[in-house]
């Protein structure tokens, strides 16, 4: 990988790592301001502006005792001060029921990157859940 692209990798796993903590500072240090900034979480509508991606993120970590996020297939591309990160997020969670107390779930997702003066600023996340595999 390029610099350039090993940044955006680093800056793709702390996106994953501030949700896992349930770290909303974090979280925010790495969004764009734009109010262009969109988040479609999976089977959801899309959310607009940083300021409400961040209360969805807000309510999602309040209301999830437990998650993590095992990320395979994770593609880096850069082009210029946008670059873009594929991946398919293994997600486990807690749950009341389900061996041990723990669920799990699989989605695709797609981050799009926005190089600002401070580094790499997350503009677009978007996650579909995968409901089948292709046979």
């Amino acid at each position: 990988m390029t610099p350039d692209q090993q940044d955006v990798a680093a800056a793709n796993e702390a996106f994953y790592g501030a949700v896992e903590r349930g770290d909303l500072d974090a979280l925010t240090g790495l969004w764009c301001t734009e109010e262009t900034a969109v988040c479609v979480h999976p089977g959801a509508t899309p959310i607009h502006g940083t300021r409400n991606v961040l209360r969805s993120w807000a309510l999602i970590m309040a209301n999830t005792d437990y998650i993590q996020f095992f990320l395979t297939d994770v593609t880096v591309s850069v082009n210029g001060d946008v670059a873009t990160v594929t991946c398919r997020e293994n997600i486990l969670t807690a749950a009341d029921s389900g061996p041990q107390g723990f669920n799990g779930g699989l989605a695709e997702a797609l981050n799009v990157f926005v190089r600002r003066p401070g580094g790499w600023r997350l503009w677009v996340h978007q996650a579909s859940p995968v409901v089948s595999e292709a046979g």
